[in-house]
């Protein structure tokens, strides 16, 4: 078998930090090298990551088991928040375009990876907003409407809220309804937010101040520090990554787990520069500014 794993013997720093996880290993991806590389997902089970571009142009799946490859999509955006279903079988993208007056316009695709076989989820538009997978249905906010196709048995359809955000704007779609959701109030500009997997809190973060939890009702406000591209690892915790730069390029970056209590421990030290994390089960892949891709390995 392939080897596609490389060890890199990269120290974990707990200092002043509470253990939170128990991390086993971190290890190199064998991916091409290419300084434009970034990991764009990692599926449910942590068996495969999609890699995409700086500039978020197509998808690409390595298998971290055999170090196979295969070409998803070559579309522009497709990197851009793109979405692995809970099975792991179904990948779904944005895909940007430009029309005949050269407007911008967003399409969103479903592939499924085993056989193929492709689905448009919504058409060009000016006016795509979120994209989200709630179980056997793949979701997209479209001027904020909810539009909806089944990816898989059974019938579409949408029990879950819908996060987004437009212009720094916080929004949420839930039972046909779409509200501002601002939690901070409209003083700041609102990114990197999601939803929690049982869809009762919501994560976000407000530039200058930070990342913040809540309710979905915008009660229980909690501030989370400046950790930046924070994504859920289960209901109760979150991974996030730390930067610092000159102004030009970025001269360090850690990735960070956190509880909603307060504590956090920091994974990566400075062999590195580790940024944007991508949580599995037991897997946390995550980038370097050089295109390099690694794994953090861990248990509970």
């Amino acid at each position: 078998m392939k080897k596609v794993l490389l060890a890199l013997a990269l120290c974990v720093s707990f200092s002043g930090m509470a253990q939170l996880v128990n991390v086993t290993s971190i290890d190199k991806v064998n991916i091409p090298e290419n300084a434009a590389n970034k990991v764009a997902a990692i599926s449910p089970k942590g068996d495969y990551i999609l890699v995409t571009t700086d500039y978020n142009c197509g998808l690409t799946k390595y298998d971290l088991n055999t170090g196979s490859s295969q070409v998803i999509t070559q579309a522009q955006g497709a990197g851009f928040d793109a979405k692995i279903s809970a099975d792991g079988n179904t990948v779904v993208y944005r895909e940007r375009s430009m029309n005949k007056h050269h407007l911008q316009m967003k399409a969103v695709k479903s592939k499924n990876l085993t056989t193929g076989a492709e689905q448009q989820v919504v058409k060009p538009t000016r006016d795509l907003q979120g994209v989200a997978i709630d179980g056997n249905t793949a979701v997209a906010v479209n001027n904020g409407k909810i539009a909806k196709k089944a990816i898989g048995e059974g019938k579409a359809q949408v029990t879950a809220p819908v996060l987004w955000t437009n212009n720094f704007m916080l929004y949420m779609s839930n039972g046909g309804k779409t509200t501002e959701f601002m939690p901070m109030g409209k003083g700041y500009r609102y990114i990197w937010a999601s939803l929690s997997p049982d869809a009762s809190k919501a994560l976000f973060y407000c530039s200058g101040k930070g990342a913040y939890v809540c309710n979905i009702d915008g009660t229980g406000l909690k501030a989370l520090g400046k950790v930046q591209a924070a994504k859920w690892m289960d209901n109760d915790m979150i991974v996030g990554m730390t930067t610092t730069d000159n102004g030009e390029v970025y001269t360090s970056g850690a990735i960070v787990v956190l509880d909603l209590n307060g504590n956090s421990q920091v994974l990566t030290d400075g062999d590195v520069i580790a940024m944007y994390p991508q949580p599995a089960d037991g897997k946390i892949a995550f980038s370097t500014p050089t295109g390099e891709a690694y794994i953090i390995n861990f248990a509970k």
